[in-house]
């Protein structure tokens, strides 16, 4: 569908966005960069234009000087995009969960003047779907004075709480380009293979899943094709669990709501995970609010919140947002799920990381490194695994937990980390 008649240019969409702006970038897949190149090509005549968003993906530049001096991005959660602007006197970070993003619009606190957003074609009806990205971007819309959406037959229409009619648009762009694809399925690590099948041992059959970004959760997934009754409820999804679905492995059956249906906020993955999800009624994309509500996450049955991080201290101290003081990326859904899973009858919140960086930095810390941020607490610590095993830290206490930790660290770290117990615990035990 392209009636000309009722699409303006991109250049001509933006024009609505003026000096002293706060404007709400869509995220993920659907982040809209065709309006956000448009909207930076005014660079020279805006001032003081505040950017608020959460993962952006695609070729767009945030970091050039010129369009430094004009935007000021006041990042939700840092992506690869975003960093340098972030931890610069040009940008900042909000800490903040996931689920309670949305109140900072619905309840005014950073209140949204424009919108810019992508949606699929409008259908027989008028309504047009936010796609890959209902998250935080249905508060935005809900609230925002202005909405601008790059209408692509790309995006695909998917079901939940996504739809937007299109007499709630101010502008509509027509746009033919391909949304951002990531793969997980690349060649891992035989450390992250170990990971895999240490995480999905702990999965029981009717387990509800939530599942973070990356290559641990993918190598998770590989590990899940005997088991039987899972469901799905999670923040985001990726092209693993097309096969589990298909297969019926996932097929929501135990789950208390949403009992036959797949949950999610957001989704990245390649052109086969947004055809699979394109008008597939088995696939809720909804409002993030209603996804990462521990509330919600509980009443399902055996919810499994598995999630990584950067470092973990001794005592269960879970940093996964910072590397010191340098913000990285954000607080996310981790506490959201992690405590929702802890509360779920036979629940599992499992945090899943290598035991060593890309450089054979231990990830296992007798402390966090100065400045670090603190995602999950100790006390919301239970299951945390390496490719060296498996322990569960709830209940025990400060010396049991480190001995605990101290047993799935890389062996080349592990006298440096017993030392540092002592010299903590002033223990020989």
């Amino acid at each position: 569908m392209n009636n000309s008649e009722l699409f303006i240019s991109a250049s001509e969409a933006v024009q609505c966005i003026q000096s002293g702006n706060r404007v709400f970038l869509h995220g993920s897949a659907a982040t809209p960069i065709t309006l956000i190149e448009a909207m930076q090509r005014r660079h020279a005549e805006l001032k003081n234009v505040e950017l608020v968003s959460i993962t952006n993906l695609g070729n767009v530049d945030f970091n050039k000087p010129e369009i430094r001096k004009s935007f000021f991005f006041n990042s939700l959660f840092v992506s690869a995009n975003t960093r340098a602007v972030a931890n610069s006197n040009d940008g900042d970070y909000v800490p903040i969960f996931l689920s309670e993003i949305p109140q900072l619009f619905r309840k005014s606190i950073l209140p949204i003047d424009v919108a810019l957003v992508q949606v699929s074609p409008p259908d027989v009806h008028g309504y047009c779907s936010l796609g890959t990205s209902v998250d935080i971007a249905r508060a935005a819309v809900d609230t925002a004075k202005i909405v601008v959406a790059q209408v692509n037959p790309n995006m695909p229409r998917t079901h939940g709480d996504g739809f937007l009619h299109t007499s709630k648009i101010h502008a509509l762009v027509w746009d033919e380009s391909s949304l951002p694809e990531v793969d997980y399925s690349q060649k891992v690590s035989d450390s992250v293979e170990k990971i895999g099948r240490h995480v999905a041992s702990l999965i029981e059959d009717g387990a509800c899943l939530q599942m973070g970004i990356g290559v641990i959760p993918d190598q998770v997934l590989k590990n899940l094709g005997n088991h039987k009754n899972l469901g799905l409820h999670t923040e985001m999804l990726s092209d693993g669990v097309i096969p589990l679905i298909q297969n019926g492995v996932i097929n929501n059956s135990q789950k208390k709501i949403n009992t036959g249906r797949s949950v999610t906020g957001f989704m990245v993955g390649t052109r086969k995970l947004y055809d699979f999800v394109h008008d597939n009624p088995s696939i809720r994309v909804m409002d993030i609010s209603y996804v990462n509500d521990t509330s919600n996450i509980r009443k399902n049955p055996r919810a499994t919140a598995i999630n990584s991080a950067i470092e973990i201290d001794l005592t269960g101290q879970v940093c996964a947002d910072s590397i010191g003081t340098y913000q990285f990326s954000g607080i996310g859904g981790q506490m959201d799920f992690m405590r929702g899973a802890s509360l779920s009858e036979n629940g599992k919140p499992i945090i899943a990381l290598p035991s060593v960086t890309s450089k054979g930095i231990s990830r296992i810390a007798p402390f966090l490194k100065e400045g670090a941020g603190v995602v999950t607490t100790r006390g919301h610590v239970h299951w945390v695994v390496t490719e060296f095993g498996i322990v569960d830290l709830f209940g025990k206490n400060l010396k049991q937990r480190a001995k605990a930790l101290i047993s799935i660290a890389h062996p080349d770290h592990r006298e440096a980390l017993e030392k540092a117990f002592h010299s903590r615990f002033k223990s020989s035990s």
